[in-house]
């Protein structure tokens, strides 16, 4: 069977991952919705009575090498790039538990080999190619910039000069777009233009090849110094993630905007032997407007759990059907409909209910979340009971 007889074969045992979260300066306390993709995936596979994924985390970023050198500037001691991103993960979470399903960043070692094995792949049918370009650099530390004009992001140069440098190259597709909404995971093929003009803003020639201190590193294809650019990067962390688990298609969840930004990108990499990525869209949660609630939580009387609840888990997956965003003047009436619902949830879920419901999440279907009947259900699965 040839690459493309395998990447076109029939999937199934379908899991959700979040789309990796950017390793940068915050707390899930001090910043809740950088959670809502770690949070929906986990009560979407919990829907589907799967086990715990891991929590991805994207750590190929400029902003992490210069984090990285300033620490070790300030501080006086080195410390190994994964060691170092490992420690700023761990004090997100702020209660000092490992998540269940453990952590995947998308320069661990299981994703570059299985990176360096599709890149492989791809060159070899001509998807990929490595070819020589006159490309923007600092002649001060040698960083390799994007195109306009602007310092040097690293050293502060205002001097940058074109130079030939071999690099990873990818030709997009220009008979789809960009962000093909075949690629999104929903039951209503809906493809907003806005995204559409976001994604394809990028050029039909795209290097894949950065230069940076962390990532998949690139020197085994005859690019010493560089890595996978991460927008692609990120896919690969996912199939890997979902390999890892035996899941044949693996929904990336995360915002309209940031799938927008990394879909050209990732679109090379998003089938591989069999195994697909599609992308889930969420949209924002107004968490700096939950203060508004404390009347409505009195006056339900909800305890904490219940609150947490409600932020942490109803939110994220209303926000899954709002695709956009939750507005804060929907927050009470949100609040409402969940309490209903709860009042309502059966001690153990009806069999057939629970089939409905997992029926639509694999079918990308969101209309049982506004249903008292169905996210009653739903509560039911989540309070941990079986039918």
């Amino acid at each position: 069977m040839t690459i493309n007889e395998r990447e076109g074969a029939a999937l199934g045992g379908l899991l959700f991952f979040n789309g990796p979260v950017h390793n940068g300066g915050f707390t899930f306390t001090s910043r809740p919705g950088k959670a809502t993709g770690i949070r929906l995936a986990a009560a979407l596979n919990q829907l589907l009575g799967s086990e715990p994924v891991p929590h991805l985390w994207n750590t190929v970023t400029l902003a992490g090498d210069l984090r990285h050198l300033e620490h070790a500037a300030t501080a006086g001691e080195t410390v190994g790039r994964a060691a170092f991103e490992a420690g700023l993960i761990a004090a997100k979470y702020g209660d000092g538990r490992r998540p269940a399903g453990g952590i995947v960043t998308d320069a661990d070692p299981q994703v570059a080999a299985l990176a360096l094995e599709m890149i492989e792949a791809r060159l070899s049918t001509g998807a990929l190619s490595l070819s020589t370009e006159r490309i923007p650099h600092c002649p001060g530390c040698g960083h390799m910039a994007g195109t306009g004009a602007h310092p040097c992001q690293v050293c502060g140069n205002e001097t940058l000069l074109a130079r030939p440098r071999r690099v990873l190259v990818a030709e997009r597709a220009l008979d789809r777009p960009a962000l093909d909404f075949n690629d999104v995971h929903a039951h209503h093929k809906r493809a907003p233009v806005h995204l559409r003009n976001i994604a394809g803003n990028v050029p039909a020639r795209l290097i894949l090849s950065r230069t940076r201190d962390h990532g998949i590193s690139l020197e085994p294809l005859g690019l010493p110094e560089m890595v996978l650019d991460p927008r692609a990067g990120l896919h690969i962390a996912v199939l890997a993630a979902a390999r890892a688990r035996g899941a044949e298609t693996a929904v990336m969840v995360l915002t309209q905007n940031a799938a927008a930004n990394v879909a050209a990108y990732g679109q090379p990499f998003l089938r591989h032997h069999g195994s697909r990525l599609l992308y889930g869209l969420h949209g924002h949660i107004p968490y700096d407007h939950i203060q508004d609630l404390t009347t409505d939580y009195q006056r339900h009387r909800l305890p904490p759990a219940v609150r947490a609840s409600f932020e942490t888990w109803f939110l994220p997956l209303y926000s899954w059907h709002a695709k956009n965003h939750i507005g804060a003047s929907q927050l009470a009436a949100l609040l409402t409909h969940f309490h209903r619902a709860r009042l309502t949830a059966p001690e153990r879920p009806q069999a057939p209910a629970w089939r409905d419901i997992q029926q639509a999440v694999e079918a990308g279907s969101t209309t049982w979340l506004t249903r008292k009947a169905g996210l009653a259900t739903a509560v039911s699965i989540a309070s941990g009971t079986a039918p």
